[in-house]
């Protein structure tokens, strides 16, 4: 395998959801502890921008969405002036592994398991994650063999990596108001945006108004397109109260840090919480790829739950999950 010697402008390439862009955030801190005057860019999506807008590890972020409106020749001329000698493609993309070998990007690392990567990489990592029983957050590690990398660091190494996360949105009027509530506060997250296996909202319903009896305040997050699929089953209660839409992501992550707890299947805010160091408690299948090991928070106070079933899982494993075992993990 080649070794890199040396970068000085390396640029992460993951163009995909705020789950996945916050368990690709280590390997960036990894690379910064290895060579503190590198400049590292991270390529993504307009959303997830927020994300690395609180991540001091990564010194600026180019928005993907705008790039690949550019025509090619500009999309080229664009890379070339950012002088970047190292790419690394953690979430392939065919038109991105193009455009950096067009742009002589000197060292171009992906993975072998996609076709393109064979004519448009020329640093190859043989590792697969669909099998792989290590978490996903440890994957990314794979790809910084070529610069030095040794062994994989196991989750507590990989948990001391985030801790530059750091919120930096002010809060609206709306969410202020809430934060200064007496009570504790759990956010509740009901959707995924389709990239998880949900937990039924008629569960977090009961949830809620089971917390509310135990004296927290309880607010319902989302888009303002998932507020729409529960806002109206929500119970009329002064201590239930629908955020879903009602705020930004850098918003949104402030208002996580001040909360006590969250609930949620495998999705960003999730993530976010743990990172944030509340209590973030996952809801899970026991069923491969989607399983806690490879897709569990990372945080001091974060915990994946299942029904356990290892034996014979199913997506729908997660729908047997119960309000009491979750409000236990709450309680501690």
């Amino acid at each position: 395998m080649k070794k890199i010697n040396n970068p000085h402008t390396i640029l992460i390439s993951r163009t995909d959801s705020i789950g996945d862009v916050i368990l690709t955030l280590p390997i960036c801190s990894w690379l910064k502890e290895q060579y503190p005057q590198i400049n590292i860019i991270f390529l993504g999506r307009k959303y997830t921008a927020p994300i690395i807008a609180c991540f001091s590890a990564i010194d600026s972020f180019i928005d993907w969405n705008e790039v690949e409106l550019l025509s090619e020749k500009e999309q080229i001329q664009f890379i070339q002036a950012k002088q970047i000698d190292t790419c690394i493609h953690v979430f392939p993309k065919k038109e991105i592994a193009q455009l950096m070998k067009k742009s002589n990007v000197k060292n171009r690392i992906g993975t072998s398991h996609r076709f393109f990567h064979w004519a448009t990489c020329n640093i190859y990592i043989h590792f697969t994650r669909k099998n792989s029983p290590l978490h996903e957050a440890q994957l990314n590690f794979e790809l910084l063999r070529p610069l030095g990398l040794t062994h994989l660091p196991n989750k507590n190494q990989i948990q001391e990596y985030l801790t530059e996360f750091k919120p930096i949105g002010a809060l609206s009027n709306f969410l202020q108001g809430i934060i200064q509530l007496p009570n504790k506060k759990i956010i509740l997250h009901p959707k995924s945006q389709g990239s998880a296996v949900e937990w039924p909202i008629e569960n977090y319903i009961t949830l809620a108004e089971e917390l509310v009896q135990e004296g927290y305040v309880v607010c319902f997050s989302g888009t303002e397109n998932e507020g729409l699929q529960f806002r109206d089953k929500l119970p009329q209660h002064a201590h239930i109260i629908d955020i879903s839409g009602k705020s930004t992501l850098k918003e949104f992550i402030t208002f996580i840090s001040q909360c006590d707890a969250l609930v949620a299947c495998s999705t960003g805010p999730l993530h976010i919480a743990a990172i944030l160091g509340i209590q973030a408690i996952g809801l899970y299948t026991d069923l491969s790829p989607m399983h806690p090991g490879r897709w569990a928070p990372i945080g001091e106070k974060a915990l994946a739950l299942t029904i356990g079933n290892t034996t014979n899982p199913k997506l729908e494993d997660i729908t047997q999950i119960s309000v009491s075992s979750v409000i236990q993990k709450i309680k501690g």
